[in-house]
């Protein structure tokens, strides 16, 4: 073989940036008949990673509930025989804010461990998520009760 010409690869092989082939899996040239190894260290970090993202999407919707269920409460409620019920703010605006507690905190950790190590991206999930209720509390004002208001019997 000359110095121009590449080596034929089989239809399941491909070449990363190095050059080096790879097979389906992955593995640096691997058989398609052995099984990869499991338990590697980079495996068991990515999969911790990974799995912070669906834990930081859970903790950001119970917050974001925590937060906007008790303001809305008399938007459910509805006062007197329900007739001040606010169908806006059940059926669009809590729903808008539970998707955002849910969709923010792991967009902003899969953008934070780009860039930074992990404790610093978890303190960046925080800080985001601190500004986002901020701001909805400078900006979103549900109704509120009468003065007097209490729940019947």
């Amino acid at each position: 073989m000359s110095g121009g010409e590449r080596p034929e690869r089989a239809e399941d092989e491909s070449s990363d940036e190095n050059g080096e082939l790879r097979s389906e899996s992955g593995e640096p040239g691997a058989e398609d008949g052995e099984p990869a190894e499991e338990g590697e260290p980079g495996e068991e970090r990515e999969l911790l990673l990974s799995s912070a993202g669906c834990v930081l999407a859970l903790a950001g919707v119970l917050a974001a509930a925590a937060y906007a269920v008790p303001r809305a409460e008399y938007s459910y409620d509805g006062g007197f025989e329900g007739e001040d019920t606010d169908w806006g703010v059940v059926l669009v605006q809590v729903p808008l804010i539970l998707l955002g507690g849910f969709a923010l905190p792991p967009l902003t950790w899969a953008a934070a461990t780009r860039h930074l190590r992990p404790w610093a991206a978890g303190l960046v999930c925080l800080a985001v998520a601190a500004l986002g209720l901020w701001g909805l509390d400078a900006v979103w004002h549900p109704p509120q009760a009468p003065q007097g208001y209490e729940r019947g019997i």
